[in-house]
């Protein structure tokens, strides 16, 4: 199971992973933001992790909207934009399942491929090209 540090409060969805709350880890998971962590993102462990290159994922039901006020609306989803073009991964936890190394063994043995919009840590993916 992949280790993640979790930022945030942990999803209700089952993400494939196992919280840790330092190093060692694999990956990191972005449970839950509040509106100014959004505006100002700018946690030192996830900035680490990707300069590190470690997966970071990013849970949306976690996301704050800006309700009624359509400039804070504007400038949640610049924020998002700016964490895609970091490299963050969106999940929903629902449809878009985490698919780990070792899942990837099970999937590759068996002939299965992962479901439609799984996200894959970047191992998960060699092994299910053939890599590994």
């Amino acid at each position: 199971m992949t280790r993640a540090l979790l930022i945030g409060k942990e999803p209700p969805a089952e993400l494939g992973c196992g919280y840790v709350a330092a190093e060692p880890y694999d990956a990191v998971v972005i449970g839950s933001l509040e509106l100014g962590q959004l505006l100002r993102f700018r946690e030192p462990a996830v900035l680490a992790a990707l300069a590190e290159g470690k997966p970071v994922y990013l849970y949306t039901p976690g996301l704050p909207d800006g309700g009624k006020n359509r400039a804070l609306g504007a400038s949640l989803a610049a924020s998002q934009r700016e964490l895609k073009n970091w490299g963050v991964i969106f999940t929903d936890g629902g449809r878009k399942r985490l698919i780990t190394a070792e899942e990837a063994r099970a999937l590759r043995s068996s002939g299965q491929k992962p479901g439609p919009g799984a996200v894959m840590t970047p191992l998960a993916r060699e092994i299910l090209e053939g890599n590994p």
